[in-house]
């Protein structure tokens, strides 16, 4: 039995039984923080941003991977200043930024071990812009969540594909275990290389 399989069987099992979810205190104290805190910043920010379409240009306008992995040549936002972002969230009134560290493109916006496919390895920038705004967050006071896609059109190994990133032009085979393994990982260093982190924003199927 697969891992996936194994989830998809707890899941039903669960649904059927109709088992209650039971929150730890923490997770309570946490839930009630982001529910007073009300007012946050949702940031979304990738490669996608040199085409100026938004954040499933790749998916909308049917671009290949090979065609899609010419954009971080083009991707350097020297202007980018973590201080100046929390200031103006701070002085705003609010109390969070959410920015995404990956959306469905699969690019990631740190410098993670698990793959080139990220701003410091594949950018003119050469920086890690997470780790700036998390030390920036840290150092003024505002919470910081990451949004992080399930889905990844890039990946080899995310397979099946669902709905969307079909026109990939990648192979029709890939090991989903394999990709669980690889998103676990980038998980870990998201949620251990940045100090405290208030959560993570999931998305995609």
């Amino acid at each position: 039995m697969t891992r996936r399989t194994a989830l998809q069987l707890a899941t039903s099992s669960l649904a059927l039984q109709g088992a209650p979810y039971q929150p730890t205190p923490s997770n309570l104290k946490n839930r009630q923080w982001f529910q007073d805190a009300k007012f946050g910043l949702f940031v979304h920010w990738g490669v996608y941003s040199v085409l100026g379409k938004g954040e499933w240009v790749m998916n909308n306008d049917k671009m290949p991977v090979s065609e899609y992995q010419k954009l971080p040549a083009q991707f350097n936002p020297v202007r980018f200043d973590a201080a100046e972002w929390v200031a103006m969230v701070k002085a705003a009134g609010q109390r969070y930024i959410t920015i995404t560290s990956k959306h469905h493109d699969g690019f990631a916006m740190w410098g993670t071990k698990q793959s080139k496919w990220n701003i410091v390895d594949t950018t003119p920038y050469a920086k890690d812009p997470l780790k700036l705004l998390a030390d920036e967050c840290h150092k003024q006071g505002i919470k910081l969540f990451f949004y992080h896609s399930h889905l990844d059109w890039t990946h080899p190994d995310y397979f099946p594909r669902g709905r969307t990133g079909q026109a990939s032009s990648r192979p029709e085979s890939g090991d989903f275990n394999r990709y669980l393994d690889f998103m676990d990982a980038q998980l870990t260093e998201l949620l251990t290389n940045y100090g405290e982190i208030a959560g993570i924003w999931f998305d995609g199927i």
